[in-house]
């Protein structure tokens, strides 16, 4: 591909609302290096589709025959912040979580940019694929080699314009592109993904200190089964008894170790032209969210990528966060829940109930109940052995 078209796919796809757009040559064998041993090491929980098509996450040629280029897109979601004060007892999201489901905003984004390299570049519908976090592309490491940024300690892309806050797509093509140099190569044996970690972030340890649950076997390297992102999103099930404490006020996901990095000084507001914020959410109190049904939290809940969790995760995290403010105002809202249709709800209802002081006000849901994973929650409160 000639420079000239290269640059001029650059602008029109940066014009679209994509604030970085970067190009990376395939294969690059050092991208992805280190992913079996971390799904050998059991990091992912259980998350069987990060070990699904691993080849392919290591080599994107595999998903695309004859593939020799990825373009990274980078989108900057940096907001003011005007998250509840650590004082505060209201609950805590994720940054990303307060659009619209940026899936669907950006996959809008990545048709356009389809269109543009037919209309460019010459390319065929069948000599390219895109993807939004959906596909078998690493994408953090790939941005990370094209220059985009640079792996962190804290395991993500940090940028030096945008901070850690970039929504990631990639499109794998056939399509030759001249390739962007990263921010500077310097291999560090037994690094995760191959990744070059904390390149530039110098003796820095923040993002390490301040993770509430110890989520990081090593710089650079999350273990998901103790992440509070992944706690109170990907996992299905219960979440265990020692974490609970940590997950505070967070009740979708945890931007702790992005909030700390110095490099975030950097950060501004983006165009966010293929965004769409839902400010709304920050409204939401703990109180509404106990008391959520299947209607309420379909109103509240749609098209944002909350909706994932489903009701019973949100009132399963709602509860450990009600559990957390150890405030006795929510137990009547609590103890209700502890009678709730599912035992994923009973359970940690019974634990924020408890944890509170209001154990004596479960005894006939207590005597009445039935599943094991719920009797083990009140058994784990007793003084003394059953």
């Amino acid at each position: 591909m000639t420079t000239s078209l290269q640059e001029r796919l650059r602008g029109q796809l940066q014009a679209l609302g994509f604030d970085e757009v970067r190009f990376a040559r395939l294969p690059d064998p050092a991208v992805g290096a280190g992913l079996d041993a971390w799904l050998d090491a059991g990091y992912q929980a259980d998350m069987a589709w990060m070990a699904k098509n691993r080849d392919k996450r290591q080599d994107p040629t595999r998903v695309l025959d004859g593939a020799r280029s990825l373009i990274l897109l980078g989108v900057n979601y940096w907001s003011a912040p005007s998250s509840p004060s650590a004082e505060s007892n209201a609950p805590r999201w994720a940054r990303y979580s307060l659009y619209a489901d940026y899936h669907d905003t950006l996959r809008e984004g990545l048709s356009e940019a389809g269109r543009l390299l037919e209309e460019i570049c010459g390319a065929a519908p069948q000599d390219y694929r895109a993807y939004v976090d959906t596909g078998p592309v690493l994408e953090r490491g790939w941005a990370a080699r094209s220059g985009m940024g640079f792996t962190g300690k804290n395991a993500m892309l940090i940028s030096r314009q945008h901070g850690n806050w970039l929504f990631l797509a990639s499109v794998i093509t056939r399509l030759e592109f001249a390739a962007d140099p990263p921010i500077r190569r310097r291999e560090v044996p037994g690094n995760p993904l191959g990744a070059q970690v904390g390149l530039l972030c110098g003796t820095c340890t923040r993002c390490l200190d301040a993770c509430p649950t110890q989520a990081f076997a090593r710089p650079g390297v999350v273990d998901s089964r103790r992440c509070v992102s992944y706690q109170t999103i990907e996992n299905k099930g219960i979440i265990p008894r020692a974490l609970r404490a940590g997950i505070g006020q967070r009740v979708y996901g945890c931007d702790v170790c992005l909030e700390v990095c110095p490099w975030n000084r950097f950060a501004r507001e983006g165009r966010r032209l293929l965004l769409s914020a839902r400010d709304d959410l920050r409204e939401v109190s703990l109180a509404d969210l106990l008391v959520l049904n299947p209607e309420s939290f379909a109103r509240v809940f749609r098209r944002t990528p909350i909706k994932r969790v489903k009701l019973g995760g949100i009132l399963r995290n709602a509860c450990i966060v009600a559990g957390n403010t150890g405030d006795p105002v929510h137990l009547p809202a609590l103890v209700a829940l502890a009678g709730h249709p599912l035992p994923l709800v009973r359970a940690h209802a019974v634990w924020a109930v408890h944890r509170l002081g209001g154990g004596a006000m479960l005894d006939g849901l207590r005597a009445a109940e039935t599943d094991a994973l719920v009797r083990a929650e009140y058994a784990a409160e007793d003084p003394l052995p059953a």
